[in-house]
């Protein structure tokens, strides 16, 4: 009997594998290029598959959804968990009780769209467009809507727990009763917003404007609210146990649970002591006994004590000092932080809308735009005081002023087809 060699055996074993992977090679070349790039390819907005006013609550949905025209269509109770929704126009549709968990709808529009109890766990909603959009007791635990526009939107007794609203836009909108724990809403704009006991312990508030906003009975327990603006809310029962940097300057009503260092609404300074002349500058009676004066050992002490004390007031000057200056580096370099990611995000921007109209900005300008950022980014590593974080504010002005420049050319591209 023949037997064959360690040798070929390994050599038929290779033989065989680099056929198959060149078979598999073959075999994905061969598929069309659109079915290749279809998830990653930009796409303008309502221009995907066509299935408005449609009833799809018993439908095979379509594979690829993104920038889909689904204006008014019925979506009540169906499954699109992690569906890729970028860019997809849902105007007034219906999606109550649609599970959206994970799905992706960056960019887009659900202008008065029904989202009423509806699973929106995680969704991803960066700058979409939900003006109107009815939200009634929606699960959106860590959802995304950063820089998205919510103006007017019903979000009653919504739960947005750890959600991202940071710079989003909630003017007018109803959140009476929402739980907003643990929010990121730096910046956002809550001007005229219906608050009443809503639950935002731990959120970070940082800068957001709550103008107006009915507050009243809302709980703020260790909320973060450097800079937020209350200016004409109503903050009556409003409970601010342990929340930090708490200014309610300009609103009204009567809070409760006010940290000691917190700015009362119409709060006054303290008013001086009705008589705070010292003993000792005051008339001695003529009849009084005068003593006599102070030993040498008793003046020893008192300068002693004396020197002790203005050395500590000098190390406690020279340590509020430091404080100062390392809560104002603080604050500078998150607003430089922030200013620096909404540049990304205009370029970022900009690029998308170039990519889905198929054309090109000026290369010079484009270049500038993109080294701008670069150079921002490197300014805030090193910057160490509040005077260094002026490089970047300098960066991002050549950056936005070659961004304009991209624009007005496209414009004018534009103008002439």
């Amino acid at each position: 009997m023949r037997r064959f060699a360690p040798l070929s055996v390994a050599a038929l074993f290779l033989s065989l594998a680099s056929l198959s992977l060149a078979f598999l090679t073959l075999a994905f070349l061969a598929l069309p290029a659109t079915a290749v790039h279809a998830a990653s390819a930009p796409c303008k907005p309502g221009s995907g598959v066509k299935l408005r006013g449609k009833d799809l609550t018993g439908a095979a949905l379509p594979p690829v959804m993104r920038c889909a025209d689904l204006s008014g269509a019925k979506l009540d109770g169906v499954d699109l968990t992690g569906k890729d929704l970028t860019g997809a126009v849902l105007r007034k549709a219906s999606l109550k009780e649609a599970d959206l968990g994970q799905a992706r709808l960056d960019y887009a529009d659900l202008r008065g769209a029904d989202l009423s109890e509806a699973d929106l766990g995680q969704m991803q909603a960066k700058q979409a467009n939900l003006r109107g959009a009815v939200l009634t007791d929606a699960d959106a635990v860590q959802a995304e809507f950063p820089h998205s526009d919510l103006t007017g939107a019903v979000l009653t007794r919504a739960v947005l727990t750890q959600a991202n609203l940071t710079d989003a836009k909630l003017v007018d909108a109803d959140l009476k009763d929402a739980t907003l724990g643990q929010i990121k809403g730096r910046t956002a704009d809550f001007t005229r917003a219906k608050l009443g006991e809503a639950k935002l312990g731990q959120a970070h508030l940082e800068h957001a404007v709550l103008r107006d906003a009915d507050l009243s009975e809302a709980e703020f327990t260790q909320a973060e609210l450097d800079g937020a603006d209350f200016h004409g809310a109503d903050v009556d029962k409003a409970s601010f146990t342990q929340a930090d940097d708490v200014d309610l300057t300009g609103a009204r009503g009567t809070p409760e649970n006010l940290p000691d260092d917190a700015v009362a609404p119409g709060a006054a300074g303290d008013e001086p002591a009705e008589d705070a002349t010292p003993t000792w500058g005051r008339d001695v009676p003529g009849n009084a006994v005068r003593s006599k004066g102070p030993s040498p050992a008793l003046v020893l002490v008192i300068v002693s004590g004396l020197g002790l004390s203005l050395t500590l007031i000098l190390w406690g000057v020279a340590h509020r000092r430091r404080e100062r200056f390392v809560a104002e580096m603080a604050v500078a370099r998150h607003a430089a932080e922030e200013d620096v990611t909404r540049f990304g995000e205009e370029i970022d921007a900009l690029d998308f809308e170039m990519k889905i109209n198929q054309v090109s900005g000026p290369t010079h300008e484009w270049r500038a735009a993109l080294d701008a950022y670069e150079a921002a980014k490197q300014a805030l590593n090193v910057a160490q005081t509040p005077y260094d974080l002026q490089a970047a504010a300098t960066a991002i002005g050549r950056g936005r002023h070659a961004l304009h420049v991209v624009r007005s050319r496209l414009s004018a591209t534009d103008g002439h087809r």
